[in-house]
């Protein structure tokens, strides 16, 4: 049965603090995943006739516990034995509490332990990321898939291979000791910044944003900050989530039309997060060690600053990239490398750039390559070679707000 979108965005938001509390108590990733992926089930089957409880959270982590325990009821003496020493409140306990009488109603929120549980070092930085967003993310597998850009089979093998991992190696609930936060971090933050960036252009589906992504995400690299405020890049990540999020009002249109940066209504841009972001930016950058985040956010705030695109601080920006491409070299920076260099010297400069990536893998099918290729080709005035990258770019996309833009873009140049 179909969900009403608030009720999924509700889901969305508390599987993640119900998985925590099940982990928390039972240390069985794998299994309490699957009971809370039934409860999640019973509630979008029972809250659309029935209401949304009061205490949402607690009626969840209560019913995940009770089919968790009958999981556990339903093995052998010696399984039964192994979770019952694992199990940090008796099973009986479990199945005797109501909803809400429970950590929900207290408030604690397990989310943040459990996105560093999953980024725990006895998993492999491709498998931590792939599990967080997974776990913490909500994200599908397709999703991931797309994010790594790699096959949906494989990327659904590792996170199995990360879950029995996580079982095998005996991963603790709880945040990672201080001689670990800085490797632990890194990979956190990369996960946030996979997380933000599926909702700000989502891979698929019809609508461009998925707002409860960006907003999970944001409030996610809040919370790490909270617990670091002296790491600058977590400040540069958050301090980039806010400059990009304060454009997302004016990126569509009233039919979910795209709308890119430079034909942006500026006055429709959130100028209080665009005022948090360019004061974190800037405080951080005078104090920490430079950093990939650090470097993007600042570039988001030349964007963000000028108050029309053609007031754009082009040479900025390209030095910024420059710099970029010295600390983080990946394809993608490369592609907006690419149409910044076009911006400055001329769209044959940056055409130029783009032809080291034909043969990166990374990119092979992907639509960002055509896409870019295409608007470079077209402010050289090569309307053919245009229309031809618009065509491939919308037949490579999944997203259909961002195909409807490239039909557009081609339909225009076709005679």
């Amino acid at each position: 049965m179909s969900v009403d979108v608030g009720f999924e965005d509700l889901l969305r938001e508390l599987a993640p603090q119900v998985l925590g509390t099940l982990i928390r108590r039972h240390g069985a990733f794998d299994a309490c995943e699957d009971a809370v992926q039934e409860a999640l089930l019973a509630a979008s089957l029972q809250w659309p006739q029935e209401g949304v409880p009061d205490n949402a959270r607690g009626w969840l982590i209560t019913v995940a516990s009770r089919r968790l325990t009958d999981q556990i009821r339903s093995e052998t003496a010696r399984r039964r034995r192994e979770v019952t020493a694992a199990t940090q409140v008796p099973a009986d306990e479990l199945i005797a509490r109501p909803p809400g009488e429970d950590d929900a109603a207290a408030g604690r929120d397990d989310t943040l332990t459990l996105l560093f549980m999953c980024c725990h070092p006895a998993l492999s930085a491709p498998s931590q990321v792939a599990l967080t967003l997974r776990a913490v993310g909500g994200l599908t597998t397709a999703q991931i898939a797309r994010a790594f850009m790699v096959p949906e089979a494989t990327m659904a093998q590792r996170i199995s291979r990360a879950k029995q991992r996580v079982k095998s190696a005996g991963v603790p609930f709880g945040m990672p000791p201080a001689g670990e936060l800085d490797d632990r971090l890194r990979v956190v933050l990369h996960v946030l910044y996979l997380i933000f960036n599926e909702g700000y252009t989502a891979s698929s589906g019809p609508e461009l944003h998925r707002a409860e992504l960006t907003g999970e995400a944001i409030r996610l690299t809040r919370a790490v900050r909270g617990l670091l405020p002296g790491a600058g890049e977590v400040a540069g990540l958050l301090a980039l989530m806010l400059l990009t999020e304060a454009r997302r009002p004016a990126r569509t249109l009233p039919d979910g039309s795209l709308v890119p940066l430079a034909e942006q209504d500026r006055r429709l841009w959130d100028t209080a997060l665009i005022k948090e972001g360019v004061a974190l930016i800037t405080g951080t950058l005078s104090w920490a060690p430079i950093g990939t985040y650090q470097i993007q956010a600042a570039i988001a705030a030349v964007h963000d600053e000028a108050p029309r695109a053609e007031d754009t601080d082009w040479e900025q920006i390209l030095a910024l990239y420059q710099l970029l491409e010295r600390v983080s070299p990946n394809p993608m920076v490369t592609l907006n490398h690419a149409v910044t260099l076009a911006m400055v010297r001329g769209p044959e400069a940056g055409l130029g750039m783009l032809a080291g990536l034909d043969a990166d893998e990374r990119l092979a099918g992907h639509h960002r390559l055509a896409a870019v290729r295409a608007h470079l080709l077209e402010m050289a005035g090569d309307v053919a070679g245009a229309l031809a990258e618009y065509q491939e770019a919308a037949r490579r996309t999944t997203s259909l707000p961002e195909r409807r833009y490239l039909e557009g873009r081609a339909a225009r140049l076709k005679p």
